[in-house]
């Protein structure tokens, strides 16, 4: 190589020459530069010679790259902007990528709005679905609930659905996942449905209460909305029902009863007699979590008797393995 106007001049018969430079600058260096030089100049070197293989017979070096080489070993550096040198036939050529670790990803923080598909034989009323659920995800009407909350449970479905069940509030795990019914008491209500010759897309769930009631000072547990709560979130489920126009309604407890009719009997006295909501027959029973803490095999019954009637008010078939779940052989 040869050093001519401020610039180093490459040609092919000089080989030996260019061997010896890139040898004794390594010999000269090696005791006192880092692993990072030498990865640096091994990937100096190569690219050189692949610029050399291709024909490239001048590179241009900057004047802060020839200051530093000369100057002593200890205050050697070559920064990244000169690394690279740029021929005269090519306006840039790459550097041979490093190889570096990929960057760990980052955890996703959790949409706080599920997208839920929503679809109609009604564009219409598709549309109009989405517009009330946008209204219900931005609500802050109770500044406490919103504060606290991880997620609108909105409703999921479908919104021709014939069935609809009605639940009391969100728990935690919809709280978290966005949906209702998803916890132990939903895993539940998921199998009746299922025994019921239906599946969760077949049907529409919500709640009266589309956020998950607060709980201050406590790091589990759920509570009972209140009247207030209740009076203020109601319209979004009201609006649903005015859409979807189930034939039939199931209320899952209490206060889904309280809630649609403004009874406050117990829930005991109102399962298994239909009642009407605007119209609407609705069937009062008891909810998937009362299930879970009394497993008896009459409340199991009772509840599944319920279902039967909702089954044939919309004409389902009903198989006679269905009609005997439950009771005592």
């Amino acid at each position: 190589m040869q050093k001519k106007s401020g610039r180093l001049r490459l040609e092919s018969r000089l080989n030996p020459g260019a061997n010896y430079f890139c040898t004794s600058a390594r010999s000269r260096y090696d005791g006192v530069m880092s692993a990072a030089y030498h990865e640096l100049l091994d990937a100096t070197i190569q690219h050189l010679e692949g610029l050399k293989a291709r024909g490239v017979r001048h590179i241009a070096i900057a004047p802060e790259t020839l200051r530093a080489f000369a100057q002593p070993a200890a205050k050697f550096a070559i920064e990244k902007t000169s690394a690279s040198p740029r021929t005269q036939t090519e306006s840039a050529v790459p550097m041979p990528p490093k190889a570096t670790a990929a960057p760990a990803p980052k955890p996703q923080t959790p949409d706080p709005r599920p997208q839920t598909l929503i679809t109609s034989s009604s564009p219409e009323k598709a549309a109009a679905f989405t517009a009330l659920r946008e209204r219900a995800l931005a609500c802050v009407k109770c500044p406490h609930l919103a504060a606290s909350r991880k997620s609108v449970v909105f409703g999921v479905g479908s919104i021709d659905a014939q069935l609809m069940f009605v639940g009391e509030a969100p728990g935690a795990d919809e709280d978290e996942q966005g949906e209702p019914f998803v916890g132990a008491a939903g895993q539940l209500l998921t199998r009746i449905i299922g025994a019921a010759g239906l599946s969760r897309a077949d049907v529409y769930i919500a709640n009266i209460l589309k956020c998950r009631p607060d709980t201050p000072g406590e790091s589990s547990g759920n509570r009972k909305p209140t009247p207030a709560e209740m009076a203020t979130c109601l319209p979004y489920l009201h609006e649903q029902i005015d859409l979807i126009r189930p034939q039939v309604i199931v209320a899952l407890g209490a206060t889904a009863v309280e809630g649609l009719l403004g009874k406050t009997v117990g829930i005991t006295k109102l399962r298994g007699n239909w009642q009407t909501y605007r119209g609407t027959p609705l069937m009062p029973t008891y909810h998937p979590a009362y299930l879970l803490r009394n497993q008896s095999l009459g409340t199991k019954r009772e509840v599944w008797e319920d279902m039967l009637a909702a089954m044939e008010k919309l004409g389902l078939p009903v198989s006679e393995k269905q009609r005997n779940f439950f009771l005592k052989p």
